[in-house]
């Protein structure tokens, strides 16, 4: 590109040389990189206020200089960009490539005006940086880096400046890439030259190449990215499929509580008609039948308030206001009533003495009770229609609206898996219960589209073993959900997934056909199930993972959200007849514009038994073969396979930002890989997901040669905390491992975990600490705590009910007896998930700087976190 027009420009960001020492640069006089390349837009003219009636003959140049003409944290500038000065001026970003001189030489419009420059720059640290920038200029100027204000010069010079009476402003710049805004302002009254000098020091060494600057905008995924931008929460279509409504909700700014809204779209065009703008916690959006209205939920503190939103009148009229407790509610198919839930709560107890009910009784919400309720909508009369000793919880409401499916639960100790459900019918007229079924491993159900079957789900157990395919003498992963058609009238039951390898997520009956969401090996798919020729075909969606499908009422159309490996999440339109998809929303096109994403290719290995095991590999966004990477294995190792979402709480694409290569695998024993598969899961406790994990990353390394063996470490979480403490006792392939909320004693966690003894019922069925020491304590890793000799962090919620905080407590006591490399951080009032914005933010960050301590030799970001 040319030079600007009337005006010379020369500009030095100096920096320390990345090879060479602080104290070896002081004595070789400091060598400098020059930055050749930025961006300039300007002269801006500014317009001062009139003075009016003032005490004052003349405007406060600093007021001109700080007041915010653009509100720069939007900005992330590009070349040849363009942004609005006032009506009559348009400015662009523009490239210039700075001459051999030192500094930066400004030419105002005129010599008689305020004349605004804004010049941006780009660094990109690889490695954590603390240090100065220094500025010196006969004008004013505001430095910001990444949209905070670092340092500014509120005054202008008579004199020359003495170029070492610098601005100074302190930068703690973590790894990633970092925008630097110069606002510089001149002042009439100085008639000294408009110029610049800047240079940055650093306080801290660093290796060759940790940082480069310049004007590409192309960065890499961020925490911004993962957690600041908007998402989606929920997705309703119309009856007739001819209108979409999307809830989406944002952090605030200060990054407490949220901001909520909703956006109406016309399915076929995919236009926004009625944006729906609220402030308050959305939920529970739902498209009411056979009508051109929706409805949602807005709560504040324990009370809540059912909207209906009318698209023809374009009015928002409130049907059931300021509910204590309300739980959830469904419109009837008629739409001419609801029935909703209240959750009762029993009275506080002031005494601080309780006997338990059971061990679910250590559940917070256990003796909360939920009762139905029906809202007559057009008189808007309710009435109770449960009153019972257990919580009712509604399922389905009959096609002819006359009826509801609802389920109630007692606790069974003396059978496996400890909950017994009781399936009933009520006649909204005459109040009459029918009891439909009693038993045990039961999932969910609904009405057919006639009102005469239920489709049901449950584990392979259910119904006495119907949906089993296993051997006799092979106890099934009950967590493998299968599905199930109950004829009311005869009782006869079906199993349609028997033999179907994908395990059930949910479900929806449409004439002939049955729509399945299901966990199909790492991904979460959409099946069609022919009722008729009891076919399965797979419907493509162009996501990995959809979150959420929802289907129209009266015609073949869903809409649905979701994300893929490399995909962010965003909401889609499919029509059933053709099974064509198409986009309707995705909210984070513009946050992902200059962002380059990590390329995931799928690689699997073959275990000792010839059986193929799944994974993926996450390259890093500017991956070079010939280099050696250090690498992160990610697993799970439990129920459940590491699906190929986008983000997440362990969000891969994050991590192989920082240049990581990232290994996922999915073990034996997870499910939608088939029950042969899922079943190896039950009473195994990590014995063949250890040697899998070994097995599968030795002959990863073997075939990935770019992968440096001395850095390589592992992380899980929950029962994936639980294998990195327990390979840590078998393998020194490591270099470090993480384990967040790990159990370090399976029968601690079994007795203390709110829900142990629920997941060992299926994961451990009919072992127990008495009779299977083999389990409890040759697989815990607190017994075979000698052995590790790799360094561990241990992360868990202080909060914690599911794992509790004492599993890594004691493995972090005697690590430290033992003398061992260990560190433990605990996040206040955070439960089994990191939830919280600014602690899930330091966390994540957490994760990412102790890698980079034991896999790269860089413990800078690991002091400025934790410093002693």
């Amino acid at each position: 590109m040319n030079p600007l027009p009337k005006i010379f420009v020369s500009f030095v960001l100096l920096f320390l040389l990345g090879n060479v020492s602080i104290n070896q640069a002081e004595e070789n006089n400091i060598k400098f990189v020059e930055m050749k390349n930025f961006l300039i837009a300007g002269p801006l003219k500014v317009k001062t206020p009139a003075l009016i009636n003032s005490n004052s003959d003349k405007i406060n140049v600093k007021d001109i200089l700080e007041y915010k003409y653009k509100d720069i944290n939007l900005w992330w500038p590009n070349e040849d960009d363009k942004f609005a000065w006032d009506r009559n001026k348009s400015m662009e970003w523009e490239d210039f490539e700075s001459t051999d001189k030192y500094g930066v030489l400004l030419e105002p419009g005129d010599t008689k005006n305020y004349w605004m420059y804004y010049l941006a720059s780009y660094i990109d640290v690889k490695s954590y940086f603390k240090g100065k920038i220094k500025l010196s200029s006969n004008h004013l100027l505001e430095v910001y880096v990444d949209g905070s204000k670092v340092c500014s010069k509120t005054k202008s010079d008579s004199v020359k400046a003495n170029e070492e009476n610098f601005t100074t402003g302190s930068l703690a710049l973590e790894p990633g890439k970092h925008l630097v805004i110069i606002k510089s302002l001149y002042d009439p009254a100085s008639s000294l030259p408009w110029q610049i000098k800047i240079k940055l020091e650093s306080e801290n060494e660093f290796a060759e190449n940790s940082f480069t600057t310049g004007i590409n905008p192309e960065r890499r995924m961020t925490l911004e990215h993962l957690l600041d931008i908007p998402e989606i929460k929920g997705v309703s279509i119309s009856s007739d499929g001819k209108y979409t409504a999307i809830s989406f909700r944002q952090i605030k700014e200060d990054g407490k509580g949220y901001k909520y809204w909703i956006d109406v779209l016309g399915t076929k065009s995919g236009k926004a008609l009625f944006p729906q703008k609220v402030g308050e916690n959305i939920s529970n959006l739902k498209w009411v039948p056979k009508s051109s209205r929706f409805s949602y939920t807005t709560s504040e503190k324990s009370k809540s308030t059912i909207r209906l939103v009318d698209l023809k009148n374009g009015t928002t009229t409130s049907i059931l206001t300021d509910v204590e407790n309300l739980s959830d509610y469904n419109w009837s198919p008629d739409a001419s009533f609801i029935i909703y839930s209240i959750t009762e709560k029993p009275k506080e107890d002031k005494e601080g003495l309780k006997k338990l009910q059971g061990m679910a009784d250590r559940w917070r919400t256990w003796r909360h009770k939920d009762e139905l309720y029906l809202l007559d909508v057009k008189t808007g009369t309710s009435r109770q229609l449960t009153k019972s000793q257990n919580s009712s919880g509604l399922y389905d409401i009959h096609p002819k609206s006359n009826k509801i499916l609802f389920v109630q639960s007692e606790a069974d100790y003396a059978n496996r898996p400890y909950f017994k459900y009781y399936l009933y019918t009520m006649d909204l007229n005459t109040m009459h219960i029918d009891s439909i079924w009693n038993g045990f491993w039961f999932g969910g159900a609904g009405f057919s589209p006639d009102g005469k079957k239920l489709l049901m789900t449950g584990g392979p157990s259910f119904f006495d073993g119907i949906g089993k395919s296993l051997s006799a003498d092979k106890i099934p992963n009950d967590y493998d959900t299968q599905a199930y058609i109950y004829d009311l009238q005869s009782k006869n039951i079906k199993s349609i997934t028997k033999n179907f390898n994908p395990s059930i997520n949910d479900k929806y009956w449409y004439k002939n056909y049955i729509y399945f969401t299901v966990t199909d090996k790492s991904k979460k798919q959409l099946y069609k199930y022919d009722i008729n020729s009891k076919k399965y075909s797979k419907i493509e969606t162009g996501l990995e993972a959809i979150d959420k499908i929802v289907f129209a009422d009266n015609a073949p159309h869903a809409v649905y959200y979701g994300s893929s490996a490399t995909k962010p999440h965003a909401a889609y339109f499919l029509d059933l007849k053709t099974q064509k998809f198409k986009l309707l929303s995705d909210p984070s096109k513009e946050a992902y514009k200059h962002t380059k994403l990590s390329i995931v290719k799928r690689w699997t290995f073959k275990n000792k038994n010839d059986v193929e095991i799944e994974g993926r590999v996450y390259y890093p966004p500017h991956f070079d073969s010939n280099k050696k990477y250090p690498c992160i294995v990610y697993y799970y190792g439990g129920v459940s396979p590491v699906v190929r979402n986008f983000g997440g709480r362990y969000p891969k694409n994050f991590y192989s930002a920082f240049d990581y290569i990232i290994y996922v695998l999915q073990p034996s024993g997870c499910v939608g890989f088939g029950q042969e598969f899922s079943a190896i899961h039950v009473n195994d406790w990590g014995k063949v997901v250890a040697d899998e994990i070994v097995n599968g990353v030795g002959q990863f390394l073997d075939a990935h040669p770019f992968v440096d063996r001395e850095k390589v470490g592992c992380i899980g979480a929950s029962y994936g905390g639980f294998m990195t403490m327990l390979l840590l006792t078998k393998t020194d392939i490591f270099a470090t491992g993480i384990s967040h909320a790990g159990i370090s004693s399976i029968s601690g966690y079994w007795g203390e975990g709110f829900w142990g003894y629920l997941y060992n019922s299926r994961a451990a069925a009919n072992s127990f600490p008495w009779n299977r020491k083999d389990i409890y304590i040759d697989q815990s890793p607190l017994y075979s705590v000698d052995k590790i000799n790799t360094p561990l962090l241990l992360l868990h919620g202080a909060s914690d009910t599911n794992v509790p905080p004492g599993e890594s407590r004691q493995l972090y006591t005697a690590l430290k007896l033992l003398g061992k490399e260990v560190e433990l951080i605990e996040v206040a009032g955070q439960n089994h998930w990191i939830l919280e914005h600014n602690k899930r933010k330091k966390w994540t960050k957490t994760i990412v700087a102790w890698f980079d301590k034991w896999l790269k030799n860089d413990d800078s970001w690991w002091k400025e976190l934790y410093s002693d």
